[in-house]
């Protein structure tokens, strides 16, 4: 019999990949989403089940138990994450209110598995190199609604019985990148032969392709992996090594200005996680 399977964010950046992963391994799928979403999913997926809402981060733990009825597994990627606003937003908050709704409606419904996405910025990143026995020490608003989230949850399902793992993910790219982020700013640049304004890009990261993630979180979520999880590559590489590979895919290297922008002073100089999954 086929666990059927509650998934949010199915049209984001991340979501839309562990959807993809979902289907294509043939899950009983139920997708929440927003009404000026539920055409794009129609269209794309017209077998999807989809549960329509105004804004799930609003919706009572009344609804969700409702809604979670015979649902097996829930994996929840919906957050405000709009690029150069999301980090000390206030939207963070609601998200954290709506997410422990959710997480009280799946229990009171029987959910047995329920699977959250952190982010690597919970951290100290003072540290440079991070492993899931790293110190917390989130320092925006979106980091400490993640880590509040993390640690309300991980204390709330052990109590209840419901199998929890919560997905820290790191520096992404790939299918879908919003131009407002780097690498798609890159692209979007560089395909247009425009200037690429850049800092020092003496920064070293740890950055991996958006639909690995998707494959990862999906096997996290009908796997038996519980707890926090570093989904990274675990090899650094330096901002201005991921700008040139990223030139080199259309021969304009010349069009990389570094220097062209004051590197931010409080942004770390190394961030890399220790994998897990």
């Amino acid at each position: 019999m086929k666990k059927k399977i509650l998934i949010t964010g199915a049209t984001g950046f991340v979501g839309s990949q562990v959807l993809k992963n979902l289907l294509a391994r043939n899950n009983d799928v139920y997708a929440v989403v927003r009404k000026t979403k539920k055409n794009l999913l129609k269209k794309n997926y017209p077998n999807l089940n989809l549960i329509v809402t105004n804004d799930l981060f609003a919706e009572s733990s009344e609804w969700w138990r409702k809604k979670c009825k015979d649902i097996h597994t829930i994996i929840h990627v919906a957050w405000y994450v709009e690029p150069g606003k999301y980090l000390n937003s206030s939207k963070n908050i609601n998200c954290l209110k709506g997410s422990l709704n959710m997480a009280q409606g799946a229990i009171k419904a029987g959910v047995k598995k329920f699977v959250g996405i952190g982010t690597c910025f919970e951290y100290d990143l003072s540290l440079g190199k991070l492993s899931i026995n790293s110190m917390l020490k989130p320092s925006t608003i979106y980091s400490a609604t993640k880590a509040s989230l993390y640690t309300t949850l991980s204390q709330l399902f052990i109590n209840n019985s419901t199998e929890f793992a919560w997905c820290r993910l790191f520096y992404l790219y790939g299918e879908g990148d919003d131009k407002r982020r780097f690498v798609g700013y890159l692209h979007k640049q560089l395909s247009e032969g425009r200037l690429v304004k850049l800092g020092s890009g003496k920064q070293i990261r740890d950055f991996l392709n958006v639909s690995e993630v998707g494959r990862i979180i999906y096997n996290i979520a009908l796997g038996d992996k519980q707890g926090p999880i570093n989904i990274c590559s675990g090899d650094p590489i330096t901002v201005r090594q991921m700008a040139q590979k990223i030139a080199d895919q259309y021969n304009k290297r010349h069009l990389l200005k570094f220097g062209a922008r004051p590197d931010n002073l409080i942004d770390p100089q190394r961030v890399v996680g220790v994998p897990n999954f």
